[in-house]
């Protein structure tokens, strides 16, 4: 377990790709467990307070609650949106990006029987609105490094607005097209190629800025 911040109040950590935020079953291995681990084999009440997730497959920066009062500050700041977080995709190119650097908008519906989200037309009654931004960092003849800024929080957002607008993200196996899976599995793609690379929050207690990139 990487440990980027650490006080009595909060844990930063980087999430592994492959592993849950939380358990799934009595087997599973995840990071909430780890944390709590991680705790008491420092003499501390193994508790953790889980505020936000990724997906299994995907890597990157989470923060953890210590205490139930950081738990309410930090649920208070995701329910203002005072929480920021930036991610990196390493997608397939279906088509030529030509537009850089933009907005999608879509609206979504989820599966709860499958754990699958699709766009819908906006009229279905059922539909959540999804909006990110994204911007191109770099390319090649078939992949390139897409930064995105969520601005709702949707159930597999990114990866299915991605998918929708022609940029499927390498090692998803959910959402890519027949011609990125196919490369991906060429490529060995294990997991998907989607990171949380940048956190930025209120400290619950101190209230200072909190700022983290991986």
């Amino acid at each position: 377990m990487d440990i980027l911040f650490e006080d009595e109040y909060i844990l930063v950590v980087k999430k592994p790709a492959g592993i849950a935020t939380q358990a799934k079953g009595v087997a599973s291995i995840d990071l909430e467990t780890q944390c709590k681990k991680y705790r008491k084999e420092k003499g501390e009440e193994p508790i953790i307070y889980v505020v936000h997730r990724l997906d299994q497959p995907v890597s990157g920066i989470i923060v953890f609650a210590k205490t139930k009062e950081a738990a309410a500050g930090l649920n208070k700041d995701i329910a203002h949106d005072n929480l920021t977080k930036d991610y990196r995709a390493i997608v397939y190119k279906e088509k030529e990006i030509k537009e850089k650097k933009g907005e999608l908008k879509d609206f979504l519906i989820k599966d709860g029987k499958t754990n699958i989200s699709c766009v819908v037309p906006e009229n279905v009654p059922t539909g959540k609105e999804a909006i990110l931004s994204y911007e191109v960092e770099s390319e090649d003849e078939k992949t390139a490094s897409v930064l995105v800024h969520l601005k709702t929080g949707r159930h597999h957002q990114i990866r299915v607005q991605l998918s929708n607008a022609g940029m499927p993200i390498l090692g998803d196996l959910k959402y890519g097209s027949k011609e990125s899976i196919a490369f991906s599995k060429e490529r060995k793609e294990k997991n998907v190629n989607l990171c949380a690379c940048h956190l930025e929050f209120s400290h619950p207690h101190t209230k200072k800025k909190m700022e983290f990139n991986i």
